[in-house]
């Protein structure tokens, strides 16, 4: 049985690991709550974009902001997986992993990877993927511009996400990008108002102008997957550290109460051996 310097050394570790665990838990609830206000600005802004574009568009296909002379589209799907940039977020993107593998084709699709351990979990599956970007630190103005310029050399891209839907609940979710930004397009209020060539002059062109708008919306969605990617490893993060705060906490309690079981028995054993001192002395003397 240890004694009770030791279970006291325990103990002590114990407490600070109750202790980091707790400022943890804080510090994802505040990265949350600063995320969401970022959503919420950001879609207002994509609201305003899609108001124009919708009264823009020059034909019904959704070009990716190509310039369609100067792009020439590969015959694969390009799928986008964003991940965490650690592995201090729980099981999570182990599951968004599992689930693009569930339809990736190597002839068929180029992966590119956001956040460094999802590039770790698929190195360490033999998954080859054609690039990797750091998981952005910042929550506004993601420059999502090189990842655009990937997209647009593909005839369609989908994206493998982390969707935030509580504090104890987060999913792994697929979409494909130009339906993203459809979607994110009809929750948007229509604006009534015509634009057309007829009342304003375009530079360099209407189609310049709809693929301007195209590749600001695509910008707007895949920061705005990055963001709900962010909330959910930052709930998960929060649920895996409550569970260990609580755990903490508990080995700590049965620490201290150890001690004191420990501090008893010694004190016990002196008295016993205090009173069987006393018996001999006093058998010796009779």
């Amino acid at each position: 049985m240890k004694q009770p310097n030791e279970i006291a050394r325990d103990e002590r570790s114990m407490a600070t690991l109750v202790e980091l665990t707790s400022a943890f838990e804080g510090i994802a609830s505040m990265r949350i709550s600063q995320i969401k206000n970022q959503v919420l600005q950001s879609t207002k802004f994509f609201d305003e974009l899609w108001a124009i574009y919708s009264q823009l568009r020059v034909d019904s296909l959704f070009s990716f902001g190509r310039e369609t002379s100067k792009v020439v589209v590969l015959p694969k799907e390009l799928y986008i997986i964003i991940t965490a940039e650690g592995g201090f977020s729980g099981d999570i993107d182990q599951k968004l992993v599992m689930l693009m593998l569930e339809t990736y084709d190597p002839e068929k699709n180029d992966i590119i990877v956001i956040g460094h351990h999802g590039a770790l979990q698929l190195a360490q599956r033999g998954v080859a993927y054609k690039k990797y970007f750091k998981l952005p630190n910042k929550d506004k103005n993601i420059n999502v511009s090189p990842i655009i310029r990937e997209v647009q050399q593909y005839a369609s891209t989908k994206c493998f996400y982390q969707e935030y839907i509580s504090l104890t609940v987060q999913d792994v979710k697929r979409i494909e990008l130009s339906r993203a930004v459809r979607e994110k397009g009809s929750e948007s209020e229509a604006n009534p108002d015509t634009i057309s060539e007829d009342t304003y002059i375009f530079e360099p062109s209407t189609y310049a102008v709809a693929a301007h708008l195209e590749r600001s919306m695509m910008q707007i969605a895949i920061s705005q997957l990055i963001l709900n990617s962010k909330l959910a490893q930052y709930a998960s993060r929060f649920r895996a550290m409550s569970a260990s705060h609580t755990r903490a906490d508990e080995s700590k309690n049965e620490l201290h109460l150890s001690f004191n079981r420990a501090r008893r028995n010694i004190k016990d054993a002196r008295l016993k051996e205090s009173i069987n001192s006393i018996k001999k002395t006093q058998a010796a003397r009779s």
